[in-house]
């Protein structure tokens, strides 16, 4: 038979529905996300206590005083684990989904039940929703809608979805024939036989659907947990890839105490809603007799106002905690602002993430934390659902995923490396050193080799490259489980003295706690050792340079990492973060050292503090953003800066009669030579920052075969005739028109275009946007540069010029008034990189907000105001 490549046209409709219908998933999206977080918001918003009494007001309405007693023990149980939350969370997803679920099911089922054609088409359907494994629906799901609640709803409700179909049906069709005959010879309509006779009878069939539709649903908390839709589910997921017995007892727990009250409830609600059911609890409650105070059931209005006092006092105790928030502090760098972090239950990955989870916090940051596995993290990553993973290992474990979601990523550098992976043994198994020692003791090991997550990359290069390359692909199989079951088995093994050999790498903490062997690999088919580094999503940096340039600077030795992993390992399951605590009062000034305080935190003060400094400026982007720099700076060494911006002329006469300090932006030797050469003799050079500038022809870098002013004679039509250019009374202006075009014959080919600066950068940011060819004037630095990736067109006659230097000017005694600020100002330098992303920060913040741009800016550049400032 024909292969038949189902899988790929199914991954095709994929990428076709990703590519065309996105706003339809934001949509969806948008308004499952919102369901479940207005109910979770009301479920989790008040004490434990106070919620666990309103559930268990509900069901002694609904089934007794006794079981509303017994949920109350039950829930409140819930609460001593410290699962409260998780708990909360869980039964919000249910919830949602069930009342979704419900609103689809019955309809389908009353349509099915009207109609034989219907059911037909229905029936396989059905068949395919409740016998497709859950696992699958997840695979679109993180695809269209990232990592979190909504793929965990998706799934959940195409599981649930067929009983509330077919029972629904059921329901309808079991009405006496008879009954639906005799309305029917009455004149009732078709629309009032269905609401008045076929279903109140077929109710108590159908609330058995609904029932059957939320114990399904309950029944995916660790589907949804794995997709990292939080709650109990979570938990669960947890503890099964990190063998932690302990939590998946209580976690199971707690899911059961869930399943028995809503099982309960959702029974008891069929009986009060159906006329069949009413009449039968009647007759019980007229046999109880003297245990009638057993089964008290308070009247609605009764369980009402229970419920109304109890939620008003736990909305006010919620309104009284909502007071006792700390003040801001000089460490409040986050200022609230949430974090989402990812990670894979791997040691170092746990220990990092929970590291900079504690860091964050500490820092001002509000974060949230999700396990995932690595296909979902890194697609997580990459929509932009999590801000950054430390774990990602390259360039060979995490390959595949970077080549497929690299492009929307962005790689803040390595923390630790090289690693290594290899095959292990313990020690005691005498005679296998190196690999190839492997081959023809298949017995000894019975034929297997102990792996983990079999979408690892590790996984990959074994079965693809290190068996091959020792012979030994016949002789073992590699058994694919988890991190946690593969250190589970090799704990086991060492404790009876078995011989065992596991997949592991370094750094791992099992090095420390048992006696291995590394396997040597003399055909180095394991590869290079690698890097294991941080990822964050596309635009992470730009949207929070601070915690991007602390991330970028991370670094841990083997020592520092090893002990972080045992201090976690040593407080136990559910409490990382208080091992990470521990580890780090060993050593008090990490914290500043791996999460520094723009600007030190408590803001240095200078030996001139107090001083006024009027520095001037004109409207050049280097100038604005030079002078906000130093404006920031001053003021955080306690000077007092004013701004002037003014004309060049002005400014020069200004500073020459002392009424102004200083100024940043001075091209020498040829821009400014005339105001030099009226005025220098009054004024101090203080020495250039920046240099040498230079004028140049500029076009995107996506126009081919033009890289040089040379490569434009012939090509004018594709650039319409024109060169883009600025003022015409600028002077790189003359100097293009009287000598560039000249001197590679482009004069009657092309026409210079004066416009000004703003036009200029408004066409070519248009022809960006549209990938059309375009010549443009500019110069650098500028901040188009780090912007728009464009291409500087060669100069090899030198028609432009030489480069010109950026030099600080200031009056004639500057020096002598202000010697701290001289000396720092001498010494001052900012590379062309560095200005052109201060520039780009000034033009995101937009005019009226250059301070506080400069300011964002020098944030995130931890240490560079204790270097261009130094105070001694």
């Amino acid at each position: 038979m024909p292969r038949i490549h189902f899988g790929d046209w199914v991954e095709t409709a994929v990428d076709w529905l990703q590519s065309h219908l996105t706003w339809v998933f934001d949509i969806v999206n948008a308004v499952l996300d919102g369901m479940y977080s207005g109910v979770d918001t009301v479920l989790s918003g008040g004490e434990p206590l106070l919620l666990a009494g309103i559930l268990a007001v509900i069901a002694a309405w609904l089934r007794g005083l006794l079981p509303g007693v017994l949920a109350f023990v039950g829930l409140a149980l819930i609460d001593s684990l410290g699962l409260w939350d998780d708990a909360m969370d869980t039964l919000s997803l249910v919830l949602v989904a069930a009342v979704i679920t419900v609103v689809i099911a019955i309809p389908l089922g009353v349509w099915a039940a009207r109609s034989r054609r219907v059911s037909a088409q229905l029936r396989p359907v059905l068949d395919v929703m409740q016998t497709m494994p859950a696992f699958i629906y997840l695979i679109p799901g993180v695809m269209f809608f990232g990592v979190g609640t909504t793929p965990g709803l998706l799934a959940t409700i195409i599981f649930a979805m067929p009983p509330g179909v077919r029972m629904t049906e059921l329901g309808i069709r079991q009405v006496d024939g008879e009954l639906v005959e005799a309305a029917e010879a009455f004149g009732t309509t078709p629309r009032d036989i269905l609401l008045r006779v076929q279903l109140p009878l077929a109710l108590p069939t159908i609330m058995a659907g609904v029932n059957q539709v939320i114990m399904l649903a309950l029944s995916m908390v660790v589907i949804g947990g794995m997709a990292g839709a939080g709650g109990l589910g979570e938990q669960v997921y947890s503890a099964i890839t990190q063998l932690k017995v302990g939590l998946a007892a209580e976690s199971g727990v707690a899911v059961v105490i869930l399943a028995m009250y809503l099982d309960r409830m959702t029974g008891a609600l069929g009986e009060r809603v159906s006329p069949l059911g009413r009449r039968a609890a009647a007759k019980v409650s007229a046999l109880v007799g003297r245990a009638r105070f057993a089964h008290y059931r308070p009247a609605g209005a009764v369980a009402v106002v229970g419920v109304v006092v109890l939620a008003l006092v736990a909305g006010g105790l919620n309104l009284v905690g909502s007071g006792d928030a700390e003040a801001g502090s000089s460490t409040d760098v986050g200022k609230g602002k949430r974090i989402n972090i990812g990670y894979i239950p791997w040691d170092e990955g746990t220990a990092t993430t929970y590291l900079w989870k504690e860091l964050l916090e500490q820092r001002g940051y509000e974060t949230d934390v999700k396990q995932l596995d690595p296909g979902p993290l890194y697609s997580g990553v990459a929509r932009g659902d999590l801000d950054f993973q430390t774990d990602a290992w390259l360039p060979t474990t995490h390959k595949a995923y970077w080549d497929k979601y690299g492009s929307r990523l962005e790689d803040l550098g390595s923390w630790f490396g090289p690693t290594s992976l290899e095959l292990t043994v313990p020690s005691y198994v005498k005679g296998i050193d190196s690999l190839a020692d492997l081959k023809g003791q298949g017995k000894k090991f019975g034929g297997k080799i102990i792996g983990i997550e079999a979408s690892a990359g590790m996984m990959g290069t074994l079965n693809s490259k290190v068996l091959k390359a020792y012979g030994l692909e016949r002789e073992y199989k590699v058994v694919s489980s988890s991190t946690s079951s593969m250190l589970a088995e090799l704990d086991r093994s060492i404790k009876k003295r078995e011989p065992v050999v596991v997949t592991l790498w370094s750094p791992h903490w099992a090095y420390g706690k048992y006696d291995l062997k590394k396997l040597q690999d003399p055909e180095g088919a394991w590869g290079k050792g690698e890097q294991i580094h941080t990822v964050a999503r596309k635009g992470f940096s730009s949207d929070d340079p601070v915690a991007a340039q602390w991330l970028k600077d991370f670094k841990l030795t083997e020592q520092q990492l090893t002990g972080l992993e045992n201090d976690i390992r040593d407080a136990g399951q559910g409490h990382e973060q208080d091992g990470v605590r521990a580890w780090l009062k060993k050593d008090p000034g990490l914290v500043d050292r791996l999460a520094p305080v723009p600007g030190g935190g408590a803001k240095k003060q200078g030996k001139d503090a107090g001083k006024t400094v009027n520095m001037g400026y004109f409207p050049w982007d280097e100038a604005i953003a030079s002078t906000y720099l130093w404006q920031n700076i001053l003021e955080d060494r306690g000077y007092k800066p004013t701004l002037k911006q003014l004309d060049p002329g002005p400014l020069y006469s200004s500073l020459a009669q002392g009424q102004m300090d200083v100024q940043l932006d001075s091209w020498l030797p040829t821009t400014h030579k005339a105001y030099w050469d009226k005025y220098g003799s009054r004024l101090e050079d203080l020495g250039s920052w920046y240099g040498p500038t230079s004028l140049e022809l500029t076009v995107p870098s996506y126009v081919k075969g033009i890289d040089s002013l040379a490569d434009l004679k012939g090509q004018g039509k594709k650039f319409g005739g024109k060169i883009i250019g600025i003022e015409a009374s600028a002077g790189m202006m003359g100097t293009l028109n009287s000598k560039v075009l000249k001197a590679y014959g482009l004069e009657r080919e092309y026409k210079v275009v004066s416009s000004s600066t703003s036009s200029m950068l408004a066409e070519l940011d248009r022809s960006i946007k549209k990938r059309e060819p375009v010549v443009v004037t500019l110069w650098s630095p500028h901040w188009a540069y780090g912007k728009y990736d464009l291409k500087k067109l060669q100069d090899p006659e030198g028609a432009w010029g030489k480069g010109e230097r950026i030099h600080i000017v200031g009056k004639k005694t500057f020096s002598q008034d202000f010697p701290e600020l001289s000396r720092w100002l001498k010494d001052f330098k900012l590379t062309e990189e560095q200005l052109a992303s201060l520039e780009v920060a000034i033009q995101k913040g937009g005019a009226g907000h250059e301070k506080a741009s400069a300011r964002q800016w020098l944030d995130a550049q931890p240490g560079l105001e204790d270097k261009l400032a130094p105070v001694v």
